[in-house]
């Protein structure tokens, strides 16, 4: 099984920490960010690993030309130029028919295989593994009419969105709605597949989940981890 671990961008939200350290090698515990991901690929059975390099993409290459885990091997696929979170996916020539896609700064107890069987059920062009985040409006919500009448009213309601957790698995025919040697992330991937009414599912996950590319989430993800490294690392 394949994973690309995109592992590319500058942080600009974590500075000045990663002034001198790429996002996948911050530290949670006594393991970089990116070694806790790779064991979990390896636990789940993926066996070919890529990771997509730019910024700082040296310091990474050292960190994992000195790593002995022999039963996790990775390979390494460069962008000299930043291509966005899925434009790098085009240097790499030999991706397979189903692939997962993930960023190389998130801490979760998600299991990957089970996302896979998920999007082979479903015959999914791409799966988006989702996350529900509450937020909170901490004033009262005043509800009015096409003519500025009040009809309602919320005392600082709170709405639910289910959000990106990073994590995607892709068919390899997806590579066709994304343009080659040009920034394409994402988000244009999204209004690209669902203009056309492609087979786009989530998968949501009701466990934990924290991108830790700002400072206070990834404060909290050091003492999560620290507190219970077993729930990430079995």
């Amino acid at each position: 099984m394949q994973a690309i671990i995109l592992a590319g961008g500058k942080g600009r939200r974590l500075h000045p920490y990663t002034t001198v350290l790429p996002k996948p090698l911050m530290p949670i515990g006594d393991y970089p960010i990116l070694e806790v991901i790779l064991r979990q690929l390896g636990k789940c059975g993926f066996d070919d690993i890529i990771i997509s390099t730019g910024y700082l993409g040296e310091l990474i290459h050292a960190y994992l030309q000195g790593r002995n885990r022999p039963e996790t091997p990775v390979r390494f696929s460069h962008e000299s130029e930043p291509l966005g979170t899925i434009g790098p996916l085009h240097l790499i020539p030999d991706l397979e028919d189903t692939f997962l896609v993930m960023n190389g700064d998130i801490l979760t107890d998600l299991n990957y295989r089970k996302l896979l069987d998920y999007h082979w059920e479903r015959k999914a062009l791409a799966t988006i593994a989702t996350y529900q985040r509450d937020t909170k409006i901490d004033f009262g919500v005043l509800e009015r009419d096409g003519q500025n009448k009040i009809c309602g009213f919320r005392e600082k309601p709170v709405y639910h969105f289910d959000v990106s957790m990073g994590i995607y698995v892709f068919q390899r025919e997806m590579l066709e709605f994304v343009p080659k040697d040009t920034p394409f992330g994402f988000d244009d991937l999204m209004y690209a597949l669902t203009a056309r009414g492609e087979p786009v599912y989530s998968y949501p996950h009701d466990g934990y989940w924290l991108d830790v590319g700002r400072p206070d989430d990834y404060e909290r993800a050091v003492e999560e981890f620290e507190k219970n490294p077993g729930k990430f690392l079995e």
